[in-house]
């Protein structure tokens, strides 16, 4: 890298759930003022509009089950840009830190010498439980919450599922609609009870949004998701809670429509 040619700065930022109104200001002053702007697919349309006409937009795809940037071609891509002076924004769905590889990416730019900012944004489970009116925990209820992934291997969901069986925990199972009924079947045998309360979130942010709720027992009959959407699964007590609110959500969500 010519010495005359400081590194650009790396700015790794949450975009949230989906809608603009839901990006931090920090966020959003960063993308309305980008150069380059890396956006994984479930970046919607609204937040990068914010960002500049003459910004480069490269989107590296990033969804579960779909095919994507590799995540070696994205760092190298990021290093590249930033070794030329330009400042790059990685736009990431929901929160860089949780399931957004934030710390391979700050690892290995930072390794190459180049500085890295980090913006949070509002995740999928956070984003669901303010829409749906649940709380992720709640006094007698959920002392916890524990964020997972459902991945799978030779066909298989991989992991230990002991903590997410926790009764005293809400499960947020992240890009499980692919295998619901084997992440509901895995929870029992770790020991969480059939009857406990369990939902699926498809969409969690967005006024296109819908929920599904009902018991784990229930799950391990429940057909893999056709979503467009991402999906989001919450295990717990607090579960319940969204049924009560459902009709009032709905409402809600018809008058933005109107």
């Amino acid at each position: 890298m010519p010495h005359d040619i400081p590194p650009g700065t790396v700015r790794l930022v949450g975009a949230g759930p989906g809608p603009a109104e839901l990006l931090t200001l920090r966020a959003a002053r960063i993308i309305g003022e980008a150069k380059a702007l890396l956006y994984d697919a479930l970046v919607s349309d609204d937040v990068l509009a914010l960002a500049p006409l003459a910004c480069l937009k490269i989107q590296t795809g990033k969804r579960a089950g779909r095919s994507s940037m590799r995540q070696e071609t994205i760092n190298r891509l990021m290093l590249r840009l930033a070794r030329r002076g330009t400042d790059v924004v990685r736009l990431k769905g929901g929160d860089p830190s949780i399931f957004g590889r934030v710390g391979e990416e700050i690892d290995f730019l930072e390794a190459h010498g180049v500085p890295v900012e980090v913006t949070p944004g509002v995740t999928a489970a956070c984003a669901a439980a303010a829409q749906f009116r649940f709380p992720l925990t709640h006094r007698g209820e959920a002392r916890r919450v524990v964020f997972t992934t459902a991945r799978m291997a030779r066909g298989e969901l991989v992991g230990d599922w002991r903590v997410a069986a926790d009764p005293e925990a809400t499960a947020a199972i992240y890009m499980g609609g692919g295998c619901v009924a084997l992440i509901a079947r895995r929870l029992i045998e770790a020991g969480r009870a059939p009857s406990t309360p369990a939902l699926i979130a498809e969409s969690a942010g967005g006024p296109e949004a819908r929920i599904e709720v009902s018991t784990l027992l229930d799950l391990t009959r429940q057909a893999p998701s056709d979503a467009d959407g991402p999906v989001l699964i919450i295990v717990g007590e607090v579960a319940a809670r969204a049924a009560a609110n459902r009709l009032l959500v709905r409402e809600t969500l018809d008058a933005l429509h109107a």
